[in-house]
């Protein structure tokens, strides 16, 4: 990325952490040789980055005591300037569109790319001051569905919104039953049974009311380079000297399944260059190998094919949303769930590679 795009991008990701509250006033930014590292840029770009945040009054920087956010942070005078920001914000994203489609895009290439990023932004840009009947929190396995949802939720539940935190499917299960969450999202294969989902919920719902809905049958598999330059055809392939994996985080349902096919096949994980090398997101594992950092990850057809990297199916499953029996009546969740069991709606989502919505809807009844 050249440095004149790479500082406004370090600024605005430093700038969306103060106006989430993640940083806090009086709070202490990373020094410009950590921030040099972790971009890999140049520290000029990290001070560019630095001053253009002290010119908007976010961040203050003193000889020998660092960058500090600043202690008279005015939300509100931020917020008040929002049809400017807005305009600028409009012909930051006409600049873009122009210089993609001169790079040869088509549109819907710039979309799938747009929703890629928003899912690495998302986190950042959830408003606050939501009114708590209004959001759906959300926690569990990352999902591009579940990523458009998010997107049109204001459509299906006028006023609501959802909140996404992707941090497994075992993750998001906690969450819920610790109150953290009013939904989640799962696919946990229970190597024992062959059952998905539900032998999970019996654990970790003990003498609780639960209801799941089928949210889609979605295909995972290998992704790898355009071409499948290292001839790869299952997960044997991967202990083949010179390649290079990427993993999922313990507890996601990917690498729940992965481990129980390498223990199947007698494979040891060791044996696999990059097993320990872990990524939070499906977006996350189709970027290091779109950037050449890895030949191969195991994750969703839809984010290979955000990234136009090669796939190599390998199992399609169930992608179920949980949640007790006694919130799914609230209007906001009420109105998703009907919204999900309405074929006519299906074809909404018929864009997104590598999903079977012919389940879409259907609801179980647990009494765990």
């Amino acid at each position: 990325m050249e440095e004149t795009v790479l500082y406004k991008r370090i600024a605005e990701e430093i700038r969306q952490e103060i106006l989430s509250g993640r940083l806090q006033p009086g709070d202490r930014l990373p020094s410009i040789r950590n921030l040099k590292a972790h971009w890999r840029c140049t520290p000029g770009t990290i001070q560019r980055a630095y001053q253009e945040l002290a010119q908007q009054g976010l961040v203050v920087s003193q000889a020998g005591q660092g960058t500090h956010v600043s202690g008279q942070v005015d939300l509100a005078e931020i917020d008040s300037r929002a049809p400017l920001r807005r305009a600028n914000l409009v012909n930051r994203a006409e600049g873009f569109m122009l210089e993609a489609f001169s790079a040869g895009y088509a549109l819907d290439e710039i979309e799938q790319a747009l929703e890629v990023a928003k899912d690495r932004w998302r986190a950042a840009a959830q408003q606050q001051n939501q009114p708590d009947q209004q959001l759906i929190r959300f926690a569990g396995s990352h999902d591009m569905v579940v990523i458009w949802l998010a997107g049109h939720l204001g459509e299906i539940c006028p006023g609501a919104s959802l909140q996404l935190s992707f941090n497994g499917s075992l993750g998001g299960l906690m969450a819920l039953a610790g109150g953290k969450a009013e939904l989640a999202g799962c696919h946990l294969l229970d190597a024992e049974t062959g059952v998905y989902n539900e032998p999970y919920l019996r654990k970790l719902f003990p003498a609780k009311r639960m209801l799941t809905v089928r949210l889609a049958l979605r295909r995972i598999g290998l992704i790898t380079a355009p071409g499948n330059p290292k001839d790869l055809r299952d997960l044997q392939h991967l202990a083949q000297p010179g390649l290079r994996f990427v993993n999922r985080q313990p507890g996601s349902g990917t690498r729940v399944w992965l481990d129980g096919q390498l223990r199947r096949l007698n494979l040891d994980p060791s044996r696999i260059n990059g097993y320990t090398i872990e990524k939070l997101t499906h977006s996350e594992v189709a970027r290091a190998v779109a950037e050449g950092q890895a030949d191969a990850g195991l994750g969703l057809q839809s984010a290979a094919a955000a990234f136009s990297l090669g796939f190599i199916p390998l199992v399609e499953e169930p992608y179920d949303l949980v949640t007790y029996q006694d919130l799914a009546g609230q209007p906001h969740l009420k109105a998703l769930f009907e919204w999900l069991a309405a074929p006519a709606n299906w074809s909404q989502m018929a864009h997104l590679p590598g999903y079977d919505f012919s389940q879409t809807g259907q609801v179980s009844l647990l009494d765990l």
